[in-house]
């Protein structure tokens, strides 16, 4: 069993273990319910992650879910996590140009077209005329993708909107605040492209 424990500690939390277990299953308890930085692993091993490490632990476990979620949606209503929450936005507002989809998603238009190619050849999403400029065109819902245009159980949405009642309003800014501080550190031209070693060694003369 992999525990988690405070440097500090020198037994194991047992309390803390019970509360896990009754929680989980035995063979596939959480770390992260309990306290401290020291992952560990068994008599022998040990492993301390700082602030950092933790969260990139758990964005890794969220990330991994968010797959295994998307293959079941896949199965169950023939639609991935992506191309269910484009559903859900254009459901929201008919006649939004895939520019305007782009910006409520916060992507580049470009990485939404490989989504809506998809859906539209799926016959859940279709391209009609501006009522008023006709040279461009807008999304809406076919018949098909309105009656998967609704709440449903099993999906990422769901299991948002039952972690985020048990929250408290300030917990689930300060969880937004800290995903977008994340975004704007990842999409700074430091990250993009971390430097490797022995790119700029000099050249022999």
């Amino acid at each position: 069993m992999i525990i988690w424990q405070h440097p500090a500690a020198s037994t194991p939390l047992l309390h803390c273990r019970r509360m896990v277990a009754s929680r989980r299953r035995a063979t596939h308890a959480r770390p992260s319910k309990l306290p401290g930085r020291v992952l560990r692993i068994d008599s022998e091993t040990s492993v301390e992650l700082d602030a950092g490490l933790q969260f990139m632990r758990a964005l890794w476990e969220l990330v991994h879910a968010l797959q295994k979620a998307s293959k079941r949606m896949t199965v169950g209503l023939g639609v991935t996590r992506p191309q269910r929450l484009v559903l859900r936005v254009i459901g929201l507002a008919p006649g939004i140009s895939a520019g305007g989809l782009a910006t409520v998603l916060h992507l580049h238009p470009s990485t939404l077209t490989g989504v809506l190619k998809r859906l539209e050849t799926q016959g859940l999403v279709s391209r009609v005329p501006h009522a008023v400029d006709g040279r461009r065109a807008v999304l809406r819902l076919t018949a098909q993708g309105q009656r998967l245009n609704v709440a449903t159980e099993g999906t990422v949405e769901a299991a948002a909107r039952a972690t985020l009642r048990q929250i408290s309003s300030r917990d689930r800014a300060a969880i937004r605040h800290s995903l977008e501080l994340l975004v704007d550190e990842l999409d700074k031209p430091s990250a993009r492209a971390p430097a490797r070693r022995g790119r700029n060694r000099a050249r022999p003369a």
